[in-house]
């Protein structure tokens, strides 16, 4: 059983919550907000059944019948937010990225271990059955040689942006951009299915001071890998995984991996999707809640060391902003 309370009434909450009440062992407790966001907080709480609206996170912390924090606020309050739960002694969920800095990532790390508490990474692909498929199909392709991941979309925000109106998601001091936000899932996507690339370089288009699209180039030793993420224009969502045997084609965006085609020399492509059809947030919850439920620390440590290397990998990047 996890008894839950979220951070923020943002659009990834408002989108989590209907996915959560579907969830068995999943109780929701209470939800977070600034002062500014009471009432949608309060209209939140109602809607789904949770028994706490507030915008006062101490309170929250102090509820018995809190034992596990959502948090899903702007990229630059995760740390804060997750800290404090941490030491408050509540298990924590974080979104993605994790922190801003590896620095800040290596602390939470430690302070979960300390406390013999769970600390994981809300991160939609490497939950999907879909990401087990293109795993598997790996070694079928033979040796890999080139990598092209890919997930560009057109920002609602973006034509504000340009005439200086900056929401979070362009605002470089709350860590916003095209790295963190739509580049962060191939980061996740090429070291679930990688590791840790032997170098990285971020080769980013940066307006005011914020990377509103990017080419990230890891590099792997026998292979080469490249993802490329995009606030500021969009194309159709394919990424390849090549091999000197074949090829695997992602069929749509990282996040979700919504369907996969396999490819070998000569042969007619395999499309397949074995992802359930619930939302791109189920299956993730649905693992939280189990290792939660089991104190399960050898899944979640498995978790966190994927977590460190994007983590690594976001820190070497970010040095180009």
């Amino acid at each position: 059983m996890m008894k839950l309370a979220l951070l923020g009434t943002g659009m990834i909450v408002t989108e989590v919550l209907p996915v959560l009440t579907t969830i068995e062992g999943i109780e929701l407790e209470a939800i977070l907000s600034t002062p500014r966001s009471l009432d949608k907080a309060e209209a939140l709480a109602k809607q789904y059944g949770l028994s706490q609206a507030t915008s006062d996170y101490e309170l929250i912390l102090s509820n018995p019948e809190v034992d596990t924090i959502y948090v899903g606020t702007p990229n630059h309050t995760h740390y804060d937010y997750a800290k404090k739960a941490l030491l408050a002694g509540k298990h924590v969920i974080c979104e993605k990225p994790f922190t801003l800095h590896l620095e800040e990532f290596e602390e939470l790390a430690k302070l979960a271990q300390e406390k013999k508490l769970l600390l994981m990474e809300a991160i939609t692909n490497q939950y999907l059955a879909n990401f087990t498929a293109i795993k598997e199909a790996l070694s079928d392709i033979g040796d890999i040689k080139i990598v092209n991941i890919n997930y560009s979309q057109y920002s609602s925000r973006y034509d504000a942006f340009k005439h200086g109106e900056i929401a979070p998601a362009f605002n470089p001091k709350m860590g916003g951009g095209a790295l963190r936000d739509l580049n962060i899932y191939n980061i996740h996507l090429l070291v679930g299915l990688f590791g840790n690339p032997n170098r990285v370089e971020y080769l980013p288009n940066v307006e005011r001071g914020v990377d509103t699209s990017g080419i990230l180039v890891l590099d792997y030793g026998n292979f080469k890998a490249v993802a490329i993420g995009a606030k500021d224009c969009s194309a159709e969502i394919r990424s390849t995984i090549q091999g000197d045997k074949g090829a695997i084609t992602i069929f749509g965006a990282t996040n979700t991996l919504p369907e996969i085609g396999v490819t070998l020399n000569g042969q007619k492509e395999r499309v397949v999707n074995l992802n359930s059809p619930q939302h791109r947030m189920y299956d993730e919850f649905v693992a939280f809640e189990k290792m939660v439920a089991t104190k399960d620390f050898d899944s979640v440590a498995k978790q966190l060391e994927h977590s460190r290397q994007v983590m690594e990998v976001l820190d070497q990047a970010s040095k180009a902003l």
